[in-house]
Parts: structure tokens; sequence; C-alpha cells
């Protein structure tokens, strides 16, 4: 079932608290998507999907680390308005 949430009125702890509930619930569908012995076997016991999994999460953590970059510079260079919460 798929709902949607006005985070208009969302305080800094009802993000952390709503990403939490979406991960966890992301996680438990996924869990139960699959046929462990199937995947297993379809993966093999080589180290290709390692490797993948990994040049993907480094990949990703740089450009989580540039488009933070670019965020940053933004505010600074007053394109865009951050303000932060207590």
């Amino acid at each position: 079932m798929k709902f949607s949430l006005d985070s208009d009125e969302f305080s800094a702890q009802d993000f952390v608290d709503y990403a939490q509930i979406c991960g966890w619930e992301l996680a438990r569908a996924h869990a139960k998507a699959g046929d462990a012995a199937m995947i297993s076997g379809y993966l093999g016991n080589g180290d290709a999907f390692d490797k993948a999994i990994a040049k993907f999460a480094l990949a990703y953590a740089d450009r989580t680390e540039s488009d933070h970059q670019l965020f940053v510079n933004a505010v600074r260079s007053g394109k865009i308005q951050a303000t932060l919460e207590a």
C-alpha cells in the first residue's frame, strides 16, 4: 500500500523518523522479494557482484559529496537560502 505525507510541517526529527521508517519498509519488502537460494545461485561463487556493488557504492558516495558541495556553494553565494532548525 502506498501513501504520502504532507512534509511541509515536518520538523527535522520528523524527517529522520520518516526516513528510518521508509528505509525499514523498503528493506523488508526487498528481503521478501526473492528466493535466497535462487539469488545465490544466480550470483554464483565469484566476486563480480561484490565488485560491482562496491564500485557503485563508491561512485554514489562521490556523487553525494559533489552534490553536497554544489549545495553548500549555492547557499554561500546566496543563490539559495538554507535555515537550520534547533
